[in-house]
């Protein structure tokens, strides 16, 4: 009797031994740290892990198969997580993408989505803006090879990792391509040298109106912005830094707002409240002014640098934050 009740209990303990795990175990170790907690995010799940002083975190995560963002602070990389793995991750946070490596069971699909990532981060380093419609169609169908390649040359993947991979990188390609070529119809629809469209009496926050004319003779760098705008107002200090460094030289920084009429009081406080410099314009239609139309804006900020002779040099110029914007008014000898 006794050898039978053995025999049952470790069946019993293989058993439970071989019954796939409801959870993934997620442990690791961060180097520079930047927060006392992790978080693991999708579009359906969170899940906020405290990190050690010594920068070690452990935790087990029940989840549903698929690719999660795993956040320290406001820098993000992605991970695959699948119930039954047990992934023990490395990362130091000064070289947060390069860094992130993983092991133990399922680590290999978070190790290739860390590579993918670093692969397409340098294929789109390219200067498109310098392509013409032929050069952008060659350099995305020669990306679309490149990393179609990647991903097939990984034969350990998950499903789910390899299909969203392929999904999301058409989607990255549709958006990028579409962007640039736009830039590309841009510049045959408004080349440099063309005469630029203009604005005529703008409200100007220092009070009385402004028009390009007056400001013939001088580089003009106009900003089109409104104070709804994320991204504009991310641009905010670049562009103070870019005003300072460039004061006093034959170059006007104009900053015009396409906000609706009954946003003018927070046009009007926010030029206060951001001390925003330069010449602070409101355009007269918003989006239906003929400077936002004749320049064919369809999306901000939008950011246009006019030579003094109220010619186009550039349709869709570098933002303030990219060091490209120094490199055009080098060109220029501004």
């Amino acid at each position: 009797m006794k050898k039978i009740l053995y025999f049952i209990a470790a069946l019993a303990i293989i058993s439970c031994k071989n019954e796939p795990k409801d959870y993934v175990t997620f442990s690791g170790t961060i180097t520079d740290q930047k927060s006392d907690s992790v978080v693991v995010r999708s579009r359906t799940y969170s899940k906020t892990i405290q990190v050690q002083e010594d920068g070690s975190f452990s935790d087990t995560l029940n989840v549903t198969p698929g690719v999660y963002s795993f956040y320290d602070g406001a820098e993000s990389t992605s991970i695959f997580l699948k119930n039954g793995y047990d992934i023990k991750m490395t990362l130091d946070t000064k070289m947060f993408d390069e860094s992130a490596k993983y092991t133990g069971t399922g680590s290999e699909n978070s190790n290739f989505l860390a590579q993918k990532s670093l692969m397409e981060e340098k294929l789109y380093e390219q200067d498109f803006d310098a392509l013409d419609k032929e050069g952008l169609e060659t350099t995305f169908k020669n990306i679309r090879k490149e990393v179609t390649g990647f991903i097939n040359s990984h034969k350990d993947l998950d499903s789910i990792v390899s299909n969203s991979s392929f999904e999301n990188l058409e989607r990255s390609i549709a958006g990028n391509k579409n962007y640039f070529m736009g830039i590309a119809q841009l510049r045959e629809d408004l080349p440099k040298g063309a005469p630029s469209p203009t604005f005529d009496k703008y409200e100007n926050h220092k009070g009385g109106t402004t028009s390009l004319s007056d400001l013939k003779g001088k580089y003009v760098y106009v900003d089109v912005w409104a104070t709804w705008c994320g991204p504009c107002k991310r641009e905010i200090p670049f562009l103070k830094e870019v005003e300072k460094k460039y004061h006093g030289k034959n170059i006007e920084f104009v900053s015009t707002s396409i906000d609706v009429a009954k946003d003018h009081n927070a046009w009007v406080e926010m030029v206060k409240e951001k001390e925003l410099g330069g010449i602070q314009l409101f355009a007269d239609n918003d989006w239906k002014s003929d400077f936002v139309t004749g320049y064919k804006i369809k999306g901000i900020p939008r950011f246009i640098l006019i030579d003094p002779n109220g010619n186009i040099v550039n349709a869709s110029a570098p933002r303030p934050s990219s060091e490209k914007l120094i490199e055009l008014f080098n060109q220029e000898n501004i």
